[in-house]
């Protein structure tokens, strides 16, 4: 056996540059690049091997360990789960800033590759630098927070370790089915301990993704169910757009005249104005995708989890008689809630599913009603997002000045606060991936690093990132690097002056504004931020704006930018869209003083017995 002698950190950074996949007929690598803030864990091992492949794997320099974690997961993201990018941080805070982030990518099932630095194996210098020392376990380091969100975690004490390990991550990260974060926490002395490596190890291998098709017998059993359907709807998820399965999902709606409504995830599955496509769903979705969900008696749940905001706290599905069909990769998430489950990748189990039900269609009814209800949106919506002179305008009259100036290729990106909801009904996606929300984990401070690597992973197409005041003081470090790489984004800034979203959870469950706005919060003096100032501190350009002209104005020129530009507007920390939506379950103190809290009980223990949970 021929082999080659390598540190071990050496034959990681040699392994990733061997790993390939193959994109509309090109090979390409599979890791897009390594994400690296060095410490005394990681710099010395990791740093000098990244050096040395530096012109096949490139290095990216980032200013927070969790934001170039969120990029990476983002890069992922955008490129369908097709390419993905690792990260390396030193032990200690350069490890646990990454924790969030990891949660992220656990959620939303996506794939990346988390490197942190450990303790060190031989356990000489105990306790080193940053080593959290555990009284009863001498095993246990700050890493073993990456476990309980880690598809796969691995500590490598020995330098021969890593070849299983770095064997099982790629067909965890690869799985369409397992498909998370991986993380292989690296002992810092054993990065730089060498050994002989059999060169095989390092050939090049072409990953494709593994189409799983459906059992015969769950494929006849879910085509019965839905020809016996009289009122079947389509819930769209991110699955449909990991999978590739847009062109499916429109061939399968049109043929079988069936209506869909979008996740946050799966948002774009359909273009806006597609016959079949009613928009979101569930509690942040249209009058139109609800009012179906509400009545239907099939719901056919594609490449969904069914998180609560889908599926209104449970509450959505109001027929009696309902049931789901889970058509997903994952077992666990095609089972819930009784569903029948069909197991398959999505396109190719819309595609056979299809073809089972041959020339059957929704009654016309049925589909009429659909064409009626996203009508009478559609005309609701405009009221909502266009124009006025309002000194202080809603996110949602934003957003349709947005709109009104992006492209149909534009990528629009966003993560928490008010602004999801508001996007989820209002945007209007008319390509595939062009609505970027990381609403499985709600992280505020993924905004702007998940733009940055959106553009990574496309940089032909327009980037724009809208974020609140909020989320953009929680983490905005990497508005530099993208300055710092040349990745231009146009951040539009909402500035509401604290938390609103939270504000109105907060009065919509009786409770009074408290700790969320600005105004209403413990403080000797109310802070005046200069978000304009702070990003051009940053290197972007940056302009605060007054009203929905001048922000239409300043969007036409972020276009011609050169580098990534900031937006900033003020708006209303009260108004959102009141139309649409669907009730969600935010549990309401059974005792208090105060009588609107009292109130708020009721009406939600009125709203619980909506709930149909296990049937």
């Amino acid at each position: 056996m021929s082999t080659i002698r390598l540190t071990m950190a050496q034959a990681i950074a040699r392994f990733l540059t061997a790993q390939k996949t193959e994109i509309d007929g090109q090979v390409v690598p599979l890791f897009g690049g390594v994400w690296a803030i060095f410490g005394h864990g990681n710099v010395a091992g990791m740093g000098e091997a990244l050096h040395g492949v530096r012109d096949t794997l490139p290095t990216f320099r980032a200013h927070n360990e969790q934001g170039m974690a969120h990029a990476a997961i983002a890069f992922a993201k955008a490129s369908r789960r097709r390419r993905m990018m690792a990260c390396t941080t030193s032990i200690g805070p350069g490890a646990t800033n990454m924790v969030t982030a990891a949660a992220v990518a656990h959620v939303n099932r996506l794939p990346v590759l988390l490197l942190p630095g450990d303790v060190f194996a031989n356990r000489r210098p105990d306790p080193v630098l940053q080593q959290i020392e555990n009284f009863s376990d001498g095993t246990v380091s700050a890493n073993d927070c990456f476990k309980p969100v880690s598809r796969y975690f691995d500590r490598i004490s020995r330098p021969e370790q890593i070849i299983p390990a770095l064997q099982r991550a790629m067909a965890v990260l690869t799985d369409p089915a397992d498909c998370g974060p991986v993380t292989l926490a690296l002992c810092q002395d054993t990065q730089a301990e060498a050994y002989d490596y059999p060169e095989s190890f390092f050939a090049e291998k072409l990953w494709t993704p593994r189409r799983i098709r459906p059992d015969e017998t769950e494929l006849a059993q879910t085509a019965d169910l839905i020809r016996s359907a009289k009122k079947p709807f389509i819930v769209a998820g991110g699955g449909v757009l990991y999978s590739g399965a847009e062109q499916a999902l429109a061939a399968f709606a049109d043929k079988h005249g069936l209506s869909v409504g979008e996740t946050q995830a799966g948002k774009s599955s359909l273009p806006h104005d597609h016959q079949a496509n009613l928009g979101a769903v569930g509690v942040t979705g249209t009058g139109a995708a609800n009012a179906l969900a509400e009545d239907a008696d099939v719901v056919i749940a594609v490449g969904t989890r069914l998180q609560d905001f889908t599926t209104g706290s449970w509450a959505l599905f109001k027929n009696p008689n309902r049931r789901i069909v889970g058509l997903n990769i994952q077992a666990f998430d095609a089972t819930k809630h009784n569903a029948l489950p069909l197991i398959s990748d999505a396109r190719v189990g819309l595609e056979e599913l299809s073809r089972a039900l041959g020339s059957w269609k929704a009654p016309e009814g049925w589909t009429g009603k659909a064409r009626e209800e996203k009508t009478r949106w559609f005309d609701t919506a405009a009221r909502f997002t266009d124009p006025t002179n309002a000194e202080l305008p809603s996110d949602a009259q934003v957003i349709g000045a947005v709109q009104r100036n992006s492209q149909p290729t534009d990528v629009v990106v966003c993560a928490a606060g008010g602004l999801p909801g508001e996007l989820h009904k209002h945007w209007k996606a008319l390509q595939p991936l062009g609505y970027h929300l990381e609403y499985g984990y709600s992280c505020m401070g993924y905004e702007i690093a998940g733009g940055l690597g959106v553009k990574m992973a496309d940089p032909s197409r327009e980037v724009i990132v809208m974020v609140g005041d909020g989320s953009y003081l929680m983490m905005n470090s990497e508005l530099a690097t993208s300055v710092m790489l040349g990745h231009k984004l146009t951040v539009v800034l909402l500035d509401n002056r604290g938390y609103g979203c939270i504000n109105r959870l907060q009065r919509a469950t009786g409770g009074e504004s408290f700790n969320n706005l600005l105004q209403h919060t413990n403080h000797v003096t109310l802070p005046d931020i200069d978000f304009a100032a702070h990003a051009a501190s940053l290197g972007a350009q940056a302009v605060k704006v007054k009203g929905i002209g001048e922000l239409e104005d300043a969007l036409k020129k972020a276009r011609n930018a050169e580098r990534s530009t900031v937006i900033v507007i003020d708006t209303d920390p009260l108004a959102s869209t009141d139309e649409g939506g669907h009730w969600w379950d935010v549990a309401v103190p059974e005792v208090s003083v105060r009588e609107q809290v009292k109130t708020a009980r009721q009406d939600y223990e009125t709203a619980l017995t909506a709930q149909r949970v296990g049937d």
